[in-house]
Formats: structure tokens, sequence, C-alpha cells
């Protein structure tokens, strides 16, 4: 009943008119970024960044939150009519959605699409509102050196999850908890790594690395990538938005499937989306009664990963706003956004700041609404929207980029910072290193060094703290087979049967 009054307050601050609106233009922001071939939302939080100096947090997080919905509803529209995922979760969307377009069902692959995300995104809500307030309860019993572990497994997670290589993961990590160095040491008040430059004394602004990675980095990823990339050809939309019965009774199930598939893999810290949307299309495939028919244009193939993608968004909310840990790019840059206010995240999140947060949760409900209305009476003006050149595209993210950090400080320091970040960003894309896990360890260093000496300090300096208490030792050990365990897998399967 606790989570359910909550929840009813903060619809009283979802539904105000300011706050409303700011939804309102997150989920338009986000159908729009995810329907554009590698805009992501990772890239347009981080874009956005700089407006938390002027922004209060609740609108600033509601809009956030319906960029990240937004987008994983948008990014339907381009697997389905152009064949081009924009975010890896919607690669198995294109499998069948586009073989349904170029049968002439266009129409039906994106209405199976958007009702299959309302459903589970709604399902996933649910789960977030009450499931989150008993992950909270429990990880209020978290000690300095819990928290220590829990910070190591959420590192390692992002490390060998985002990306296709550990080794290049763990490297961006080691250059973000480099990084995350930088500045006055909070226990001995001497600086580290500053180079003489006072700017550097508070830390290198997270909201600077963000943009600079994921913004600039991905706009000269994009415009090198550019020169080299074909263009795919744009189905015309055809073929009814009304589902028939015959659909509706195909496609169903496969949401539900969907929902239970992405919620849980989701909240994992090493889930993400891309798993239970393959889950979910070969179980969709074992159990149709059309098996025939995937490969050319199924429609349970569009309708049951559609619903995971969707469900799975709402699932790395859950660690995010429980426990403080980003299990993918857009949540690890939302957690930039919350040390920009510089609200604590983890456990105590729910107390200190619950009026936001059961006003973030309450928007997600209300945001699923809005994006059902969006996406289907808008389609063609999404389709249109394909056609903008990617120049433009380019230009505008850098020029927004440079305006929105010199705004938010007026440092020249910064832009210059700005760009150095966009070049790293750059060459990290160019040769295949996630940059997730570089703003993950420049975000929670300095936590994890906290937490690490308070621990150490509490046990007169005993370093098997860490492993005597259960807890923590538990974490840790999960963190060691993530980092070991696919490894040892490979080795397994590829070892002569005798």
């Amino acid at each position: 009943m606790d989570a359910f009054s909550a929840l009813l307050a903060g619809f009283s601050n979802a539904l105000q008119p300011t706050t409303l609106l700011w939804g309102f233009v997150g989920c338009l922001v986000g159908t729009l970024v995810g329907v554009l071939p590698g805009i992501g939302p990772a890239l347009t939080i981080a874009l956005l960044l700089p407006l938390t100096y002027h922004v209060p947090a609740t609108s600033m997080f509601v809009m956030f939150a319906g960029i990240y919905y937004g987008a994983a509803y948008g990014g339907s529209t381009t697997s389905i009519l152009l064949n081009t995922p924009g975010e890896s979760a919607s690669v198995v969307t294109a499998l069948e959605g586009n073989q349904m377009a170029r049968r002439g069902r266009a129409g039906q692959a994106l209405a199976a699409a958007a009702i299959g995300s309302f459903v589970a995104g709604t399902i996933g809500t649910l789960a977030l509102t009450f499931a989150a307030p008993v992950v909270v309860e429990a990880a209020l019993a978290f000690g300095p050196a819990e928290y220590f572990s829990l910070m190591v497994l959420s590192l390692v997670a992002v490390s060998a999850v985002l990306g296709s290589s550990l080794l290049r993961g763990l490297i961006s990590l080691a250059a973000g908890l480099l990084l995350g160095m930088v500045g006055i040491d909070l226990q001995t008040g001497q600086p580290r790594f500053t180079f003489g430059r006072p700017e550097l004394l508070d830390g290198i602004e997270v909201t600077v690395a963000a943009v600079g990675l994921f913004a600039v980095g991905e706009a000269l990823y994009l415009a090198w990538q550019g020169r080299q990339a074909k263009g795919g050809e744009v189905m015309k939309m055809s073929g009814s938005l009304w589902l028939s019965a015959a659909d509706w009774a195909r496609s169903w199930k496969a949401w539900i499937r969907g929902a239970l598939f992405g919620f849980p893999i989701g909240a994992l810290p090493a889930g993400g989306a891309e798993l239970p949307t393959l889950l979910s299309y070969y179980t969709e495939k074992k159990l149709s009664r059309h098996p025939e028919e995937f490969g050319r244009g199924a429609i349970e193939g569009v309708a049951g990963p559609e619903a995971a993608n969707n469900a799975a968004a709402a699932g790395v909310l859950m660690p995010l706003l429980t426990l403080g840990i980003p299990t993918s790019a857009t949540a690890a840059i939302m957690l930039s956004a919350f040390e920009g206010y510089g609200i604590q995240t983890g456990p105590q999140l729910f107390s200190s700041q619950s009026s936001l947060i059961w006003t973030l949760i309450a928007s997600l409900y209300i945001g699923n609404v809005i994006l059902l209305v969006l996406n289907l009476p808008l389609v063609g003006l999404w389709v249109k929207l394909l056609k903008i050149p990617p120049p433009w595209l380019y230009a505008g993210i850098i020029v927004i980029s440079v305006a929105g950090v010199y705004g938010a400080g007026n440092s020249v320091f910064n832009v210059g910072l700005l760009f150095v970040f966009g070049l790293i960003g750059y060459v990290m894309k160019r040769f295949d290193f996630p940059a997730a896990p570089l703003i993950v360890g420049l975000i929670l260093a300095p936590m994890a060094e906290q937490s690490m000496r308070q621990a150490l300090t509490i046990s007169q300096g005993q370093w098997d703290t860490f492993i005597t208490r259960p807890l923590s030792g538990s974490l840790l050990a999960i963190a060691a087979a993530l980092l070991i365990g696919p490894a040892l897998w490979r080795r397994w399967r590829g070892r002569p049967k005798v």
C-alpha cells in the first residue's frame, strides 16, 4: 500500500501541466531520435545535459524518461520501413518487420510494434513500481564494503556487456577510473592529475565528458561513416494501421511473453535489451502455428521482440534507481544527470528524493499512453524525417553541444575539453571501444574510492573484509564470474570431444 500511495502522489505531480508538457516533449523527441538512424537516446540525453543547470530536476528526468521510452518506440519505424535498426535492440524487429513491409503489411507491422510497446512498457512499469521498494529495503542493509563490491560489480558488468570485446570494455573502464581521480583528494586535500589547471580542481565535469563522447564523438563518427555507407531503401507505408482479428490473436500472447522476458533480464546488472529480444524471437518461432512465415514476415516476430525491448527499458531503470547501477549507455548518461543535480543515487534515493522518483515512475505510465497516441497517427511524418540530409544532423549536433556546454559555465576551457572528449569518442567508436564504461568509471570512481576507504577504516586496514562479509563476497564473486566465465565457457565449448 505504501508504494500505491506514493504512486498516487506521483501521479498528482506528473499530471501538473508543466510536468506533463516536459513529458510530452520527451516522448516526441524520443520518438524522433528513435526514427533517425544513428541518433539514439544516449546521444540525445547527453546533448541535453547542459539543461540540468537551468531546469528543475523533476521536469528534466520526466523528459529524459520520455526520450528513453520514446526512442524504444521509434526504433521500430526504421527497422520496419528502412531495415536499419537505430538501436542494437531493434535488430531482431527488422528481421520480420521489413519483410512484412515488403509484402505490403507495413501498417500492421508498425501497429503490432506500437501496441506491443505500450503493453510491455506498462507491464514493465508496473513491475518497477512494486519491485523497486523491495529492492531498496534489501539494499539499505549495505555497508561501505557492500557498496564498494556493488560498484565493482557495476563497473565489471557494464564493461562486459556494453561492447563486443571484454578487453576493450576494460580498457575503456580503466580510462574512466583514471579520469575520475582528477581533482582534489577528499581525504588529504591534495590535487591529483590537475597539471596546474585550476579548472580541474573540482574534477572533470561529467556533463562535458558525456556530451563530448556521445554527441560530438558520435557526430564525427557518423560523418566519417556517411562517406562510406550506402543509403537503404525506405519502404512506402502500406496496409491498414488496424490489426485484424487474426493479427490480434497471433500478437497478444507474444506481447505478454516478450514483457516477461524483457523486464527481469533488463533489470539484471549484466542484462540489457539484446538478449530478451533474441529469446523472444526464438520462443515465438518455436511456439508459432505458422513457423513457415518466419523469415518472410511473421507478425509474432515483430510483436514479441518489440515488447521485450520496451519491457527491458523499464527493467534497466530498476538497478539505476534502486542501486545506482547503470546497465546501458543511456542509463550511464542519466546517472551523470543525477550527479549534475548533486543527487546521490542508490537505496537512499527513494527516501531522500521520494517525490522526484515517484513522479518519474508515474510519468512512465503517462508517457506510454502519449507514445501510443503519437506513434501510429504520425507514422507519415516520421517517414518524411528520414529524408533529412545527414550533414545537417551532424552539424546541428556539434553546434548544440558547443552552445550547451559554453552556456552552462561560460568556460572556454570546457569547450576545449568538449572537443578533446569528442575526438576520444570518435576514436573509440571507430575502433569499437564502448564509451559507456568510460563514463561509468568517471562517475563511480570517486564513490568507489570513498566506500573502499571507509570499509578499510572500519576494519582497521584488513582487506579481507571485502571477502569475509557474505554479501560483499557474493557480489565480488559475481563480478569475477562475469570476467572469467565467458572465457571459460568458450574454452569448454571449444574442447575436443573424446
